[in-house]
């Protein structure tokens, strides 16, 4: 921790909810990876594990909600201490949600193959999509364990290029079902699919910007890439 307090039991508290958040970190994107295989290859099996798991992430969610308050309501952090703590409360947040669409993916893979309703959709597209979205996920937590702001910059250009993905996508499969409506009932749940993989991203560039809060003091939500990186300078 860049802070040394007094009572070494703060330093303790705060380290063990900051690493209670990387654990529902590697959870959930082990979650939104399992989800896109278990949509790809098929696999029910591995889609339903995905769903039972996902409980697991809101467990994680609430303990660390319940570290957080415990330690406002007996250490009042202050400054960097304060942001850190609020830094993490919006983190998971952003986490569980992310798992919650985890767990839709995998739901709409069980439907979509128990149905045996397979029309060839177009899962290279969704596999590359799901792939830039997980990378976000990925180097958001690095951001957050390291406190390193480095990186924000590139989570949000790539958080545009997801968007860019998630419409192409959807133009697509919209085109497919109008030259075949039989297509339409699974690749209407393949667009359910894609906007899970966008909203991933969302949540993803996010946290990244929850990691300038923290390490600058600086809110740069709903800014642009280009006042993101003078910021970062």
């Amino acid at each position: 921790m860049p802070n040394v307090h007094i009572y070494k039991q703060f330093d303790t508290d705060l380290e063990a909810v900051r690493a209670r958040v990387l654990e529902m970190g590697g959870l959930v994107e082990e979650q939104v990876g399992k989800s896109i295989d278990a949509l790809i290859s098929g696999n029910v099996t591995l889609a339903e594990e995905v769903i039972a798991n996902d409980h697991r992430v809101n467990s994680l969610e609430v303990a660390c909600d319940e570290a957080c308050t415990h330690i406002i309501a007996l250490r009042q952090p202050t400054a960097g201490d304060l942001r850190m703590i609020l830094t993490i409360v919006k983190t998971i947040t952003d986490l569980e949600r992310i798992g919650d669409e985890a767990s839709k993916i995998a739901r709409y893979a069980v439907k979509i193959f128990e149905n045996d309703r397979i029309t060839s959709p177009r899962y290279t597209e969704i596999k590359y999509m799901a792939g830039l979205a997980n990378k976000m996920l990925r180097e958001s937590l690095d951001a957050f364990a390291r406190l390193d702001i480095s990186g924000a910059a590139g989570v949000a250009r790539q958080d545009i290029e997801v968007d860019e993905e998630f419409q192409k996508i959807m133009r697509h499969l919209i085109t497919y079902m109008m030259e075949d409506p039989r297509t339409i009932s699974t690749f209407i749940d393949l667009l359910f699919v894609v906007k899970a993989i966008e909203r991933i991203g969302d949540h993803a560039k996010n946290m990244s910007e929850y990691v300038v809060f923290m390490v600058k003091g600086k809110d740069v939500r709903h800014t642009t890439i280009e006042e993101l990186e003078r910021e970062l300078l």
